[in-house]
């Protein structure tokens, strides 16, 4: 059996362990956040690195324990572990709470766990178990579900278009559980023989300053430090804070941002509160404010690739005042119409942004291409998941330079793939929103057939027509607070 398949069964064995659970009063989130707890200190034994654990408060502490003893002691162990751990270990553990109330239940966990086969899955460790817990978790739950999870066929096409290098800073604004910043760190040491082919000194730096980033969410940011650490990813600048706050200003220039910001507005309406900001300082709308952070913190021919919502290409006002910015800063090379069911309930119309900062500050946009992988798409979901192979084609015809300087050739109006002008552009007043091809998305949704599928197409629509609400009302600026018109916050 192949590591991925053992991955795939230690997975499953470990989502079935939930059904134990559910008369404790364990939501699927509390559970995947208690039983990443439980991983870590397996994983930590697994790799040999139980020296950075105090001892007693171990792995092989609780197995030896039974009954009310091992409960009571698993609750000291979180405590001990958030107040007198060290580094990463400690901020994993800050606040750090069991949901678990029956010494029983927390029995099974630990022996189950014990018995798994973690010597064939050694390799991948946590992050892949981790991964395939949170995409279990997002196809199970009917709604909000899959906040943090971008599909892993979606963040590793970017990887590998956009070949993240050793000795590059690789930022993640909204690093959610990590998914992006694993990815690039395993393409570099895929590259560099696990890094071994590096200098002493340029080891130290991708295991301790390569990956910088933010995570508003005090759990996924837990999440994302232990993904990072058993991924051998250790001191890592990634940390409890609001991009859009001045928090954003701290984080270090990238040569390589990889990243799937929130959509919606910012709670109560906020404003972003960044000093450097000018084109989205009065706007609530946080994807349009998160690509104005992703130039700003791009250096000097630094790229990225950034997943927006369909409103980010054609919103009048800030948005065309911020595309038109960002297309004068960067070159906007490409731009990849992602099909619409890929994010589970998040239905909406998204896109990648491939991009690259120029060194000056004019002009640096001469073309965009556009390749429409929405239309005659299959009808992605939980009985179609996205795949690699359903990005073969873009990535062929993207070409081997990840700034898209390779040969490109127009595939004319019947094509996927096309290319327009900076003066075409400016012609349709910096919208990007461009198709050609028939747009089939209803007819793909009325092929859709698991329940879960048809309330993630109906609750993408709801809220999309709620964003647009939203910032058709915060566009509008009434001029005074008899015109104001009150919207209820958008589901993130």
């Amino acid at each position: 059996m192949t590591d991925q398949h053992v991955t795939r069964d230690i997975v499953q064995k470990l989502w079935g362990l939930c059904n134990v659970l559910r008369d404790d009063g364990i939501t699927y989130q509390a559970y995947v956040t208690e039983l990443t707890f439980l991983l870590f200190l397996k994983m930590m034994q697994e790799t040999k690195r139980e020296d950075a654990l105090p001892k007693g408060y171990r792995w092989s502490d609780l197995t030896k324990r039974e009954g009310e003893g091992l409960l009571t002691h698993y609750r000291a162990l979180l405590l001990k572990l958030g107040t007198s751990g060290t580094g990463m270990v400690r901020d994993i553990f800050t606040d750090a709470q069991t949901s678990l109330r029956k010494p029983t239940n927390l029995s099974t966990l630990v022996s189950e766990i014990d018995k798994l086969d973690w010597f064939s899955a050694r390799r991948e460790g946590l992050g892949d178990l981790y991964e395939g817990l949170l995409q279990k978790n997002a196809g199970e739950k009917k709604s909000g579900a899959g906040q943090y999870f971008t599909p892993r066929p979606l963040i590793d096409c970017a990887v590998r278009l956009l070949k993240p290098q050793s000795g590059e800073i690789v930022q993640d604004p909204a690093a959610g559980t990590g998914g992006f910043l694993v990815a690039a760190d395993r393409y570099i040491k895929d590259a560099t023989d696990d890094l071994f082919n590096l200098s002493p000194a340029q080891q130290a730096f991708q295991r301790t300053q390569a990956f910088a980033g933010l995570e508003l969410v005090l759990d996924a940011h837990r999440l994302l430090l232990m993904n990072l650490m058993l991924h051998g990813i250790e001191g890592a600048g990634v940390a409890v804070g609001d991009t859009l706050s001045p928090d954003g200003e701290r984080l270090p220039k990238a040569d390589l941002i990889l990243t799937n910001p929130p959509f919606g507005t910012k709670k109560g309406g906020g404003r972003p509160t960044r000093s450097d900001f000018s084109i989205t300082a009065d706007t609530s709308n946080k994807q349009l404010a998160f690509v104005e952070h992703v130039v700003r913190s791009l250096k000097p021919a630094g790229r990225a690739a950034v997943v927006v919502p369909d409103n980010v290409l054609f919103e009048d006002n800030t948005g065309q005042r911020l595309r038109s910015w960002l297309m004068d800063l960067c070159n906007l090379h490409t731009i990849l119409r992602l099909p619409t069911g890929i994010f589970y309930a998040q239905g909406v119309k998204t896109n990648l942004l491939l991009l690259q900062r120029g060194t000056t500050d004019k002009g640096n946009t001469k073309s965009v291409w556009v390749y429409d992988m929405r239309a005659d798409a299959p009808a992605f979901g939980k009985t179609r998941p996205l795949t690699m192979q359903d990005f073969a084609d873009f990535e062929k015809v993207y070409g081997s330079d990840p700034n898209g300087g390779a040969k490109r050739k127009d595939q004319g109006e019947e094509g996927r793939w096309r290319c327009f002008t900076r003066d075409a552009i400016k012609a349709r007043n910096d919208n990007l929103d461009i198709s050609w091809l028939r747009d089939t998305e209803v007819d793909v949704e009325e092929h859709l057939t698991e329940p879960v599928d048809i309330a993630a197409a109906i609750i993408g629509h709801l809220k999309a027509a709620l964003a647009d609400i939203e910032n058709l009302s915060d566009e509008l600026e009434p001029d005074s607070v008899d015109e104001a018109v009150a919207v209820p916050e958008a589901a993130e």
